[in-house]
Order: C-alpha cells, then structure tokens, then sequence
C-alpha cells in the first residue's frame, strides 16, 4: 500500500462491552483487550507506519472503580516488564508515555521511566502509550511551558505550540467500540485527521480491520482546507 498514515492515532474502545456481552467480567475484557493491543503493533509496524499512538487510559478514567484502575495499573505494569522492553528493542521500536505520567502508581512511573529510557535510540518506529491522557490536559501543559519559558505573546504561532505538545499531528484515527467521536484525543493534532470508526470491540479487532481502515485513508484526498 502506497499511500499510509506516517503518524496512527487509535482509540481503545469497547474491552467492557465485549465483555458483557460476551459473558465475562469486565476485567477480562481489558485482559483480552491487551492481547489484541500487542498484536496491532507488530502489524503497524510492518506496514511501515512511522508514528503509532494508542489511547490507553483517560483521564476521564480515573472516574472508574478502584477495582477496574487497578487492574489497569497491573496489566500495564506487566505489559512495560523485562521481557516486553526485550521484544520492543528487537523490533526497533521507541516507546514514548504520553499524559500526565505523575499520577500513575509510583511503580509505573519507574517502569514507565526504564523502558523509555532502554528504547530511546530505537528508530524503526515511536510508539506512544497515551496514559492518564487528555486533549484538553495536553494544550493546558502547552501553554504553561511555554510561559516558562517566557516567549512573548507576539512569538506564539502554530510551530511554538506544536513544540510544546506531547506529540506530532496525526493522519488517520481509528476509533473501535461502535462510537463516533474522538473523545479529547489529540484534539489539537486532529485538526486535519481523517476519522474511521469501526464497528468492532477492541477485543475483536483483527489485521483484516486494520488493513480496511487503511485502505479507507488511502482512498481519500486530503486537501487540508485548499
């Protein structure tokens, strides 16, 4: 495929109602869901895509359970272990956490901290984990370092702002779970995204899915406003 994203954006969605309607409990829906997560990066990565960021966990999540958070906090703390930096490393791939990192568990954050700093030169592919992640959260952040570092008002543009975000603009959005919308996800670099929903759970989301999104972002021409 000649024409794909360079940067991927995809919104997490539906690990609890596959669940329920499955059956199970909620947590397995997340537990599976984490499974089909380690499958999509390895099929991103080998059709070439440069930038892929996953919206894991909101800060509207923090809303939850402490149970369901809980089980979260764990599951991504065993997804960042020896062995995940082991296999991330061998693929090339640099993992970034993007969100407000310093209201995750203390543990995380050490996790967090070493997988970044054992994958940092890898350049085969950025993956961002967008953790304790909002659009709104990020632009508010933004302006705050860029106060800091005293630019005046009449310097600010577009590029000043740009490089105070967490990450780059985003091409394409994938959005699982059957919903449409983007729910303060990259809100400032989805300025000229092109949107797809799928109407798969996240649990259930194959390279077949993936493949059609792709396909459906190839097929459209972006004009970016021309």
């Amino acid at each position: 495929m000649s024409n794909i994203p360079n940067h991927l954006g995809i919104i997490l969605d539906g690990n609890r109602r596959w669940a329920k309607e499955k059956g199970l409990p909620a947590l397995e829906g997340h537990r599976r869901g984490r499974e089909v997560t380690k499958k999509v990066v390895k099929w991103v990565k080998d059709k070439g895509i440069k930038i892929l960021t996953l919206f894991v966990f909101s800060t509207e999540n923090w809303k939850r359970t402490k149970k369901e958070v809980d089980f979260l906090m764990n599951l991504l703390e065993q997804t960042f272990n020896e062995k995940g930096i082991g296999e991330l490393n061998k693929d090339w791939i640099k993992i970034k956490i993007i969100g407000q990192k310093e209201k995750l568990p203390a543990s995380l954050q050490k996790k967090i901290n070493d997988i970044e700093k054992k994958t940092e030169n890898n350049k085969k592919m950025i993956l961002n984990f967008a953790l304790s992640y909002g659009g709104r959260a990020e632009i508010i952040d933004a302006v705050k370092n860029i106060i800091k570092k005293g630019i005046s008002p009449d310097k600010i543009n577009e590029e000043v702002i740009k490089r105070n975000l967490w990450t780059s603009d985003v091409d394409l959005i994938i959005r699982t779970g059957k919903e449409q919308r983007i729910s303060n996800f990259l809100i400032w670099q989805a300025a000229y995204s092109e949107l797809y929903f799928s109407q798969k759970y996240w649990p259930e989301f194959t390279e077949k899915d993936l493949e059609e999104a792709l396909k459906e972002y190839a097929r459209r021409q972006r004009r970016f406003g021309e």
